[in-house]
């Protein structure tokens, strides 16, 4: 949840500043539009690590062959 808070943040700063070279509505807009593809990138980087971790645990070659 911390993750998903900080990307939210980071995106939001970014959108801000980068709307705030246009005028303070832009800035507003794109602090809001930032925030939102911040916390939709955290949760699918959580969503896609999960996924490898979980295809990682169920590759054979994964084993290191101390198990036979």
């Amino acid at each position: 949840m911390l993750l998903r808070a900080r990307y939210a943040a980071i995106g939001a700063a970014v959108g801000a500043a980068i709307g705030g070279l246009f005028s303070r509505n832009a800035a507003s807009t794109g602090g809001a539009i930032g925030g939102l593809v911040g916390a939709t990138v955290a949760d699918t980087r959580g969503t896609l690590e999960g996924t490898l971790g979980d295809l990682g645990e169920l590759d054979p070659r994964s084993t290191d062959g101390s198990e036979e």
